[in-house]
């Protein structure tokens, strides 16, 4: 019997680096044109976004992936009680970065990804600024999740064969 190979872990840290800034980190096994297509091509995102243990699915992702485009991503168990979240992005640089907006509410940050590859491993930088302290505590909790999606996200890596790439 087959065992299937597991994804070699890396620690993934969240840090408040403010009180409006948020900053998650982790390196991942894989080259930094595989990680931006996995932020990217939404057949590729739906696979990691959603941590498993919500238990709600990603029901639909679409990605207008350049400067003034824009996606809208939906949660939920069906279109009825799906929850959607969408935005614009402000900076795309292929394989580099990613910047973002978050317009489903007034307290909504602003993400920025970046992507530095060095030796066949990136480290991936996440970075959310919202726009003043009230609505950064409002929106706390939702980082907690982030482990977990970094966690998915390796395994997605896994299969795309980026380990040792």
């Amino acid at each position: 019997m087959e065992s299937k190979p597991t994804p070699m872990k890396n620690p993934t840290t969240v840090e408040r680096t403010s009180e409006r800034e948020l900053v998650v980190r982790r390196t991942f096994n894989g080259p930094a044109h595989i990680l931006f297509q996995a932020w990217t091509k939404p057949e590729l995102f739906m696979r990691w976004w959603a941590p498993k243990s919500m238990g709600v699915p990603m029901l639909s992702c679409e990605m207008d992936v350049r400067v003034g485009g824009g996606y809208r991503i939906a949660f939920g168990h069906d279109a009825a009680s799906a929850m959607e979240f969408f935005g614009k992005y402000l900076d795309v640089i292929p394989n580099a970065r990613l910047v973002w907006t978050n317009e489903e509410s007034d307290d909504a940050a602003v993400t920025t990804v970046t992507f530095e590859e060095k030796d066949g491993k990136t480290l991936l930088v996440l970075r959310e600024v919202y726009p003043s302290k009230e609505a950064f505590e409002a929106n706390s909790g939702a980082e907690g999740g982030l482990p977990e999606q970094f966690e998915q996200l390796d395994e997605l890596l896994l299969t795309l064969g980026a380990e040792g790439a």
